[in-house]
């Protein structure tokens, strides 16, 4: 049983090392003279803006997202164990995880970027962007009762049946990289809307990215997690309802 526990023990240290230097890359990054465009969410112009961006979601999948995972990453490892390469299949399936979360970063920062130019170039949305924020936490907060949201969530709570159904083991590397971005699908259903909350305060607002990031963890990968969803959802559509009370009632 040792060599198989010290397996275990180097998986989740080596995990654990990658998470805090995430976290320590993106505190690092949001003092530098490059902070400024953690804040711009997808805003600015020009390759570099958009390239420091594009950098600074993917180090926060990194931080946020892949925590989340790591009980099918265990899961996983334990599988591919005996094989001859079980670190570098546990880590394609680590790369297909965040080769799509970061697909789905593109499109999210185009889009936002497109939100930006709209109300740069429209006086009634300069005036009323508070409604774009709003309308970001109230679509939050709807989402948290779909089917949709509920049957991913099932989906990330059943790592045994999820590595079971996608892993057979005939074509290695190929099949751990294609689990992962079948994972990332299904954790993408879960957490899209709370993740699209961190264009809302700022990609490198680390006090909401600790706190989202708890939350997933919690509502993904605790038995009780399912209990989480729908208060969550119940404050997320408040906090949305007195934003926009606060402002039609007090337009100044």
């Amino acid at each position: 049983m040792w060599p198989k526990v010290r397996d275990d023990r180097v998986l989740i240290s080596a995990l654990a090392g990658l998470f805090a230097l995430a976290w320590l890359s993106l505190w690092a990054w949001g003092r530098s003279p490059y902070g400024h465009l953690a804040h711009q969410h997808g805003g600015g112009h020009g390759f570099w803006t958009v390239y420091i961006t594009v950098g600074g979601w993917t180090l926060m999948l990194v931080a946020m997202m892949l925590p989340t995972t790591l009980p099918l990453l265990a899961l996983f490892h334990s599988f591919v164990r005996e094989r001859p390469s079980p670190a570098r299949l546990t880590g394609m399936v680590v790369a297909g995880y965040l080769l799509i979360w970061t697909m789905f970063g593109l499109v999210a920062l185009a889009a936002n970027r497109l939100v930006h130019d709209a109300v740069g170039q429209s006086a009634w949305l300069g005036a009323h962007v508070w409604g774009i924020g709003a309308g970001t936490v109230l679509a939050a907060g709807l989402y948290q009762f779909t089917p949709l949201k509920h049957k991913c969530l099932e989906k990330c709570r059943s790592p045994l049946s999820f590595v079971m159904q996608h892993w057979h083991g005939g074509r290695g590397h190929e099949e751990a990289f294609r689990l992962g971005i079948h994972h990332g699908l299904f954790c993408i259903g879960c957490c899209w809307s709370l993740m699209l909350l961190m264009l809302a305060v700022g990609v490198g607002n680390l006090a909401w990215m600790l706190v989202l990031g708890a939350v997933m963890a919690v509502e993904k990968n605790m038995p009780w997690g399912r209990r989480l969803s729908a208060p969550l959802g119940a404050i997320l559509i408040g906090a949305a309802l007195v934003v926009a009370t606060i402002h039609t009632t007090f337009p100044a």
